[in-house]
């Protein structure tokens, strides 16, 4: 039967099957880390500050890797990344006593440039996979790959937490380490060498996107994923812990179940956005969609603030932010895969997630710091505040991308 497909189906098939091994390693350790530090006691700047390098190297890796992308190809720099996650992992599984911030930080900015060298090779993959009159495929595509690699990193979640319970932190880290490697092994054998290697070299001066399209969109995309991580990164799963009691299993569990949902939504995002009817995403859709979002922060801050219904009004709350946050990031990922150039795709992709990346950092710092003074009302407010930038920047948006 996979005889029988063509040999685009069989490189998309690959592509999506790296993303989802590495996206399954990639949400697991990051819970590993926050319940295991939170467990040894670490405060929640602290353990914020452990992801400071991984954001740091991963808003530089998207500036420079879309470059490195169009001149060596894509197959390069996404085995780069897999290579990449299993030494920062088997750097993790040292003796706990070496475990100190720095060296933490120092395999986390590895990990950070793994993930968004993998990230950047899969979302810039499929643009050169599907043909430029087919962008009802494209939107499609790009929603399957980003929802089912959002709802493996929630089972990663799950996984972490599972892991730390039956494994405890090293034996958690060297399984994984070992079980990427099997696919390391396979994409260095499988995954097209040329596959998006631009035509012509591109200097390193041109990492700087020279599209308003996609400069506009870089920026709304930031104040959305800073939105999202300024509660989700660390102020969430310390709030369970320290204020619900919940073990582990539970506070792996619930952060699994948004993010699985989140992605199933991510799935569905074309259905919702009027692809039977024929229409295909525009600018006013993302600035539609974001309208949407800015008010469920707003009410569940106030829930959390005034004390009514914590504990049900902030569950239910952040699974209808997840369901909508959803759709605003599918958009987001198909128009950028539109806006973007069919030679050189990588140097705009990457360029756009260099400012999700940008936004994932303003996020994680705040995320800590501002639990950490302020409680988790406050960061649900700055969340609401940063989508309303969002939603402002959104209103430049073109509908294609010939504007």
């Amino acid at each position: 039967m996979l005889s029988q497909l063509s040999p685009q189906i069989k490189q998309y098939l690959i592509i999506t099957g790296n993303y989802w091994a590495f996206t399954l390693t990639d949400g697991a350790l990051r819970m590993l880390v926050v319940l295991y530090f939170h467990q040894l006691g670490y405060s929640p700047l602290n353990i914020a500050l452990l992801f400071l390098f991984y954001e740091i190297f991963g808003v530089v890796t998207n500036l420079v890797g879309g470059w490195l992308g169009a001149r060596l190809g894509l197959n390069k720099t996404m085995n780069i990344g897999l290579a990449l996650q299993i030494v920062a992992l088997i750097m993790l599984s040292v003796s706990s006593q070496y475990l100190t911030i720095m060296y933490v930080m120092a395999a986390q900015a590895l990990s950070g440039i793994a993930k968004d060298l993998n990230k950047m090779s899969a979302k810039s993959s499929i643009k050169l996979l599907v043909p430029e009159d087919a962008q009802g495929k494209l939107y499609q595509w790009v929603a399957v790959l980003t929802g089912s690699k959002n709802a493996l990193k929630g089972v990663g979640f799950f996984l972490g937490g599972l892991l730390l319970t039956l494994l405890e932190f090293k034996g958690a880290v060297l399984a994984m380490a070992a079980m990427l490697a099997a696919v390391w092994l396979f994409s260095l054998y499988a995954l097209k060498e040329d596959l998006g290697k631009a035509k012509s070299k591109p200097k390193f001066n041109e990492i700087f996107s020279k599209s308003p399209a996609i400069n506009i969109l870089s920026a709304a995309r930031m104040f959305l994923f800073a939105s999202r991580d300024v509660w989700f990164v660390v102020a969430l799963p310390v709030f369970l812990a320290a204020s619900f009691n919940w073990d582990h299993w539970w506070v792996g569990g619930f952060m699994a179940i948004w993010v699985i949902g989140y992605g199933f939504v991510q799935s569905f995002a074309p259905y919702l956005t009027g692809k039977k009817q024929g229409k295909v995403p525009s600018g006013k859709s993302a600035l539609l969609w974001a309208c949407y979002l800015a008010i469920i922060p707003a009410l569940i801050a106030l829930a959390v603030t005034t004390g009514f219904y914590v504990k049900e009004s902030l569950i239910i709350g952040l699974l209808a932010f997840g369901a909508i946050f959803a759709v605003n990031s599918s958009l987001h990922s198909y128009l950028i895969v539109n806006y973007a150039r069919g030679d050189g795709v990588s140097l705009d992709v990457g360029f756009y997630y260099m400012a999700n990346a940008m936004g994932r950092l303003i996020g994680t710092v705040l995320s800590g710091w501002v639990f950490q003074q302020y409680g988790l009302g406050m960061c649900l407010w700055i969340s609401a505040f940063f989508i309303v930038i969002t939603a402002i920047i959104s209103i430049k948006l073109p509908d294609t991308a010939n504007n």
